[in-house]
């Protein structure tokens, strides 16, 4: 390797590196595990390493000027804070230019910056001919910038997969439901309600989220359907008992219930169709920085998003697609549940059990959905505060089972009653999938209700 090769990574470059790092959580979380103070020349540079990487381990997101601007005052060495003032503000002026470029160019810049120090190290092994020592630190600086983390070893990783919090979960209301999902909404899961408009989406999205506010979480919840206010009522009625009309009587009792919560709730009203993706994400890091990362978000409507890129789609089925498959990246971006209501087609309203088939809009929501329930309530349903929520799709169990439900749209209540019965499977046109289902489904545990 020639010196001019060595001398490729220089300050220009390590500049960009930092201004990369400062600026970019997503290139920060990719290189931790390869990022190393020894790699930069200077000692301001490493300086600026040093807190970048102490900040993310504790707080998993970058470092802020602001907590920057603290630490710098407590650099004694006044030539040092000099020279860091002037490094930090080149830093992020240079964040921008040539990006994409320095990116993917920093597995080699490590590789480059450990064989320099292998050559540097290598004089003495070599006065004392100690080549398989120059032999084993040139293979080592020929590995550097390689992630260690390869992912999940099938064969030694037995023990991680059964670990008690491997899967940890925020339950459901209903603990025959948490039963068939491995306990709950898990991180990184999407879960899609469907149902017919009318039908009660809304209300039980608010149960869900309720009861994890109950249980300590944090919830966002996001509305592009119904007001901030009109919102939290429903959960004033949740949470108290009484019916939409009656709760304005009780404000008492509506503000000792809240004050007993043990967890927090965020109630953000976006318009239709004025809010995409990028822009819940966005309120989503506005309160991690305000000391409020939510364990679970609710979007009431995913539907109603504006598509992430603008005049790309002819048919708008594309459109949601794409919008369902950013609302997944989300949940697996932060590493919790996200749920969301959404319509079926008018065949769907009408019959008894809602299946996938009736999904409106675009059948490809279901492929990257982990669970898709269906909560299907005809007239008759409504006026007797009944229904069925079926499980059409479940990567962590059993699909296929349909449950019983008494449901108060005045007050968002919501019980499972048991399972359905056979019988009740039956659609409108008495055609016999549904009873094959139903049959598969008691024949589980011998067991009828």
């Amino acid at each position: 390797m020639t010196l001019q090769k060595l001398n490729a990574y220089g300050k220009a470059f390590q500049l960009k590196v930092l201004g990369s790092l400062l600026t970019d959580k997503a290139f920060l979380l990719n290189i931790r595990d390869v990022l190393k103070e020894e790699y930069f020349d200077s000692d301001a540079h490493k300086w600026i390493i040093k807190q970048v990487v102490e900040y993310f381990d504790k707080y998993h997101t970058t470092v802020t000027m602001d907590v920057l601007k603290v630490e710098l005052q407590k650099v004694e060495n006044d030539v040092l804070q000099v020279a860091l003032k002037e490094e930090l503000r080149n830093s992020y002026q240079s964040s921008q230019d040539d990006l994409e470029y320095v990116q993917e160019e920093f597995h080699n810049f490590c590789k480059n910056q450990e064989m320099k120090s292998a050559i540097l190290d290598s004089a003495d092994l070599l006065k004392a001919g100690d080549y398989d020592g120059i032999r084993n630190m040139i293979e080592k600086a020929l590995k550097a910038g390689l992630d260690k983390n390869i992912g999940h070893e099938f064969e030694k990783d037995i023990e991680s997969r059964y670990r008690v919090d491997y899967r940890p979960t925020i339950p459901s209301p209903w603990p025959v439901l948490n039963d068939g999902i491995q306990g709950g909404f898990g991180p990184g899961d999407l879960t899609i309600i469907f149902g017919s408009p009318g039908g009660g989406k809304s209300w039980t999205m608010v149960a869900i989220a309720a009861h994890a506010v109950k249980m300590g979480h944090k919830v966002n919840f996001y509305t592009l359907e119904l007001g901030e206010d009109y919102v939290g009522k429903r959960f004033d009625c949740y949470f108290t008992g009484y019916g939409i009309e009656e709760v304005n009587k009780h404000r008492k009792e509506v503000q000792q219930h809240v004050n007993n919560l043990k967890g927090k709730l965020i109630i953000k009203e976006y318009a239709p169709k004025s809010a995409s993706i990028s822009t819940i994400k966005a309120h989503v890091q506005k309160c991690i920085d305000m000391e409020h990362k939510p364990d679970m978000i609710i979007i009431d409507y995913v539907d109603y998003l504006k598509p992430p890129s603008k005049g790309k789609y002819q048919d708008r089925k594309f459109e949601i697609d794409d919008n369902f498959i950013a609302t997944k990246g989300l949940a697996k971006e932060l590493k919790i549940p996200v749920l969301t209501p959404s319509q079926v087609n008018r065949m769907g309203a009408r019959d008894s059990i809602i299946e996938g088939d009736k999904a409106a809009g675009s059948y490809d929501k279901m492929m990257v959905a982990d669970l898709c329930l269906s909560l299907s309530r005809q007239k008759e349903d409504k006026v007797l505060g009944t229904g069925r929520v079926h499980v059409m799709k479940n990567r962590y169990g059993m699909d296929g089972m349909t449950y019983n439900v008494k449901m108060d749209t005045n007050n968002g209540h919501i019980s499972f009653e048991g399972k359905a019965n056979p019988d009740e499977l039956l659609d409108n046109s008495q055609t016999s999938p549904h009873a094959d289902i139903a049959k598969k489904f008691f024949s589980l545990d011998g067991a009828e209700s």
